[in-house]
């Protein structure tokens, strides 16, 4: 039988990091903006990781008989986490900002420190998947080239794959490293349309060179021959004969002069003979899905409604003045986005549902049984910021738990039925009649979403919730309502 106390054993080991007498090296860190040094213990760097090993053998000892280890590109915060885990085996991340995170895993990795590596790693899949999907490229860059981070490579090539405008879109897209996107290209099952594709490569060619005009019609040839030269490795990879003719003209033909003489040739042969051959290389046509969901025997088509609440909402689409049955119900609830899935910050939402006509919004709030949610009739669209006038949007609470009777309201000032706006708000309705909205990018983290509950509304007929007070959510989904 053996007695264990790792606990104290723990706090001794963490107490000689304050020990300034045996020291034997230094350890400085962050070097340009918030330089720090730190005191270690050679014996104890050694036995804790073979990265510290080598960089012991590889540096000299000073007329103190002290060892000076430089690690410029690490922050002081990251740094003291790392040793409070070198001395203690104890890592403390709750309050810490996920890039904090991100980067603790990325020097746990760098000192090979495996075990600490991976955990973070899974916690960031695990619970930041959000965080992760809205920085894209500045994850990615780091991981891309490694062979390791399996779980996070896994976790962007099936985002890739499937929703590329997460990363597309994303606002640190233009720092993308160019492997990393030529990466992305090469994908036959790439989710988007080509046309969509040709306009991010520009778009990313042309922020790698801050210095070109603004105006397309000032380039000169040298432009051209600038951002040519900056796609070399992204052009080649572009389905240019599977892009329609009306896009070929409106969208390629400007940028003409970087294709080349024999492709543009090609491409309007192609069009005016399409059973020609060409001489330039006819990459096949990327395979894009048009999932439908099945018919499923044991898991549920939402998390959140049930079969009576998706008829009650149908015969609401149709202004019928009675509920359809729940086994004739003549929609499909088409899910496009479920908050525990896909994560819950508004650029998500944004990214995931623009371009989607005739959706239904529903989200479930924290401690309680309230249901809530809203239909549009026009399609999301990322790109605008402003009051959407739409005829027969409705927002709605349903019947669940203790709430007895569900509460349709339906647009009643229709110049501003919704309001699009990708910043800190996800699906808005009317102005506070029903609306997600996150200051830390995460509807379940903190109280913004918001509901009128004063007895009136500006814009739509009548109020949803009983209190005007700001909640948090736990779940909501987003459904494409297609007739059968």
């Amino acid at each position: 039988m053996s007695f264990k106390f790792f606990d104290k054993l723990s706090q001794d080991f963490s107490e000689l990091l304050n020990d300034k007498k045996e020291y034997n090296v230094v350890i400085e860190v962050d070097k340009e903006l918030n330089k720090k040094s730190f005191t270690s213990h050679s014996v104890v760097l050694r036995y804790r990781s073979a990265y510290f090993t080598k960089e012991l053998e590889n540096t000299a000892t000073n007329e103190n008989q002290v060892k000076t280890i430089i690690k410029p590109n690490i922050s002081v915060q990251t740094f003291e986490i790392i040793l409070k885990y070198i001395y203690g085996g104890v890592v403390n991340i709750e309050n810490i900002e996920n890039k904090i995170v991100y980067e603790l895993m990325i020097v746990a990795n760098e000192f090979e420190f495996e075990e600490l590596s991976e955990k973070l790693e899974s916690y960031l899949v695990e619970s930041k998947a959000s965080w992760l999907r809205t920085h894209f490229s500045l994850v990615y860059h780091s991981i891309f080239d490694s062979n390791k981070f399996k779980s996070l490579k896994q976790f962007y090539n099936n985002i890739i794959a499937k929703h590329p405008n997460l990363i597309f879109e994303s606002e640190d897209f233009a720092s993308l490293q160019e492997t990393a996107l030529v990466s992305i290209l090469k994908k036959d099952d790439l989710q988007m349309e080509e046309i969509k594709i040709w306009d991010y490569i520009i778009k990313w060619g042309i922020a790698q060179n801050p210095n070109l005009p603004i105006t397309l019609e000032e380039w000169s040839k040298e432009n051209f021959k600038t951002l040519k030269i900056t796609l070399q490795q992204c052009l080649p990879l572009i389905r240019y004969f599977h892009i329609p003719e009306k896009d070929i003209w409106e969208k390629l033909k400007p940028y003409r002069k970087i294709l080349g003489m024999q492709l543009w040739d090609d491409l309007i042969q192609h069009f005016m003979f399409p059973n020609q051959p060409v001489k330039s290389l006819v990459l096949p046509a990327r395979i894009i899905s048009t999932p439908k969901l099945p018919p499923r025997v044991n898991e549920p088509f939402s998390t959140i409604i049930n079969e009576e609440h998706a008829a009650e909402i149908s015969s609401w689409i149709d202004n019928e003045s009675t509920i359809y049955s729940s086994t004739n119900i003549p929609y499909d609830f088409q899910l496009i986005l479920r908050g525990t899935r896909d994560g819950f910050d508004p650029k998500t939402f944004w990214n995931m549902c623009h371009g989607h006509a005739g959706t239904i919004t529903i989200a479930k709030v924290t401690g309680t049984d309230e249901i809530l949610g809203g239909y549009n009739p026009l399609a999301w669209n990322n790109s605008k910021t402003d009051f959407i006038e739409a005829n027969d949007s409705f927002i709605f609470s349903l019947k669940n738990g203790n709430i007895q009777n569900s509460i349709l309201s339906r647009i009643k000032n229709k110049s501003r039925a919704l309001y699009y706006n990708g910043s800190t708000y996800g699906p808005c309705f009317g102005n506070c009649e029903f609306r997600l909205e996150s200051q830390v990018y995460d509807f379940t983290q903190d109280e913004y979403c918001w509901c009128i509950g004063d007895g009136y509304t500006h814009y739509y007929e009548k109020y949803i919730r009983t209190t005007g007070e700001m909640f948090s959510i736990v779940e909501y989904e987003v459904f494409k309502i297609v007739k059968k």
